[in-house]
């Protein structure tokens, strides 16, 4: 399940509480995110020109294995966060705006916490 960019989905948390349907869109994606590997990814994606990186360019930066990593980046995707693309033998993986938008959009508040 992905989240959605629809004001439906992702209500601001200090504007009114969310329902459960919303909670429901929005775990998957703070449980994929909540793994320090695929925070790191993810961040290491959003920081590339264009917020898109080749999986060759994300591998060296881990002590791990190809598939593990190939792993994470599958879960961030299917969560909604990356979009990928397949460039000859290489997979490309682009941040979704709208998924970002929503996230942040989540602790956005109208007024200063105090």
């Amino acid at each position: 399940m992905s989240i959605s960019a629809s004001p439906e989905c992702c209500t601001q948390l200090a504007r009114e509480p969310m329902t459960a349907e919303q909670a429901d869109q929005v775990v998957p994606v703070l449980r994929a995110l909540a793994d320090p590997v695929r925070l790191r990814l993810m961040s290491m994606v959003l920081s590339h020109e264009n917020a898109e990186a080749c999986a060759c360019d994300l591998l060296p930066a881990f002590d791990l294995s190809q598939p593990t990593i190939s792993h994470h980046l599958k879960v961030l995707h299917e969560s909604g966060l990356l979009d990928r693309e397949k460039r000859g033998v290489w997979v490309y993986y682009r941040a979704r705006p709208a998924a970002i938008e929503s996230i942040a959009a989540l602790f956005t508040t109208e007024m200063a916490l105090r």
